[in-house]
């Protein structure tokens, strides 16, 4: 089957220090780029993290200290990677919850402005988490019927995400869901926008999930006393918010996109301000009078009385 794209699709996977979107950093990235003509192109990068790469992590992906200690920074490959996806789509296994965040806190740290606004995402383990809930290697061998060789490097997971949704797309293309709410419909459809839709459960601001939108397109804090609550909301009553989380441990897009809401806010305030009327230059200044020295009381001539009071107040 051949996907149905109006842009490349591209397909990508992160090897890590560990699962801390804010902290860790990226060894590994590997990327496949469907194009609309049905061609693929995968190019693969290690990456020197800065920082040691922890045993227990290095027993999962199997890449230790040693492997990427000549490999170059995030920041030395950065521009090459953003040009190599360009104005892709993005789609992965779990990439909503923890490879695009961690892409863009990792571009965000090398100053490239990789823009999301038009982006789709397609989140493959949400159709399968929904649709059968399984793990990549059971997700493998449920639709394409073959073992997962080499599960964890990167390359190896990321062409088998590529197939597993060419997988689904097949199996699913007929297939009804009912939601939550109790809403029926066929939404695993050859087409990009659908799966986006789809696969975007909870319709993310910032991918970390700290920030979502409502049912009204609302962004709203996901976490914390102000659950639920949208973000214009909160700054309206608890303005030092916006500084906490400035300052707290979340993510730099987090921060980013919650930039945004506060610029909003202030806009809206400054908005809501009553102007002062225009002053009209060629309109006559008000003149005001130079206050007039009260006339001196001429002096008193010396009488008995005054003499009789300086004698009481002086004791003489």
């Amino acid at each position: 089957m051949k996907l149905n794209l109006k842009r490349p699709l591209a397909f990508f996977d992160l090897e890590a220090t560990g699962i801390n979107v804010g902290a860790d950093r990226i060894v590994e990235i590997a990327v496949l780029k469907a194009m609309p003509d049905g061609t693929e192109v995968v190019k693969t990068w290690r990456v020197n993290p800065e920082m040691p790469i922890p045993l227990q992590t290095s027993l999962i992906h199997g890449i230790y200290d040693e492997d990427i200690a000549d490999a170059p920074t995030f920041k030395m490959l950065a521009t090459e990677i953003a040009d190599f996806i360009g104005d892709s789509d993005l789609a992965g296994y779990n990439s909503n919850k923890f490879d695009i965040p961690m892409l863009l806190e990792e571009f965000l740290r090398a100053e490239v402005d990789f823009d999301m606004t038009e982006r789709k995402f397609v989140d493959v383990q949400n159709i399968f988490h929904q649709m059968e809930q399984r793990t990549l290697k059971a997700a493998y061998k449920f639709y394409c019927q073959e073992d997962l060789v080499n599960a964890h490097a990167a390359e190896a997971d990321v062409i088998a995400t590529y197939k597993v949704l060419l997988g689904q797309l097949e199996m699913y293309k007929e297939t009804e869901f009912e939601s939550k709410q109790g809403v029926k419909s066929i939404p695993v459809v050859n087409d990009v926008d659908a799966l986006h839709t789809f696969t975007n459960i909870n319709k993310p601001v910032d991918f970390a999930g700290r920030l979502v939108y409502n049912d009204q397109d609302e962004v709203c804090f996901n976490f914390g006393k102000h659950k639920g609550k949208t973000a214009q909301q909160v700054f309206a009553v608890e303005p030092s918010y916006y500084a906490w989380m400035k300052n707290g441990d979340f993510p730099l897009y987090t921060k980013k996109k919650l930039d945004e809401e506060w610029a909003k806010f202030n806009a809206r305030k400054n908005e809501n301000k009553t102007p002062k009327p225009p002053q009209n230059p060629s309109a006559p200044r008000p003149q005001f009078k130079k206050p007039q020295p009260k006339p001196e009381k001429p002096a008193e001539p010396i009488n008995t009385d005054m003499l009789e009071q300086l004698k009481m107040k002086f004791g003489k």
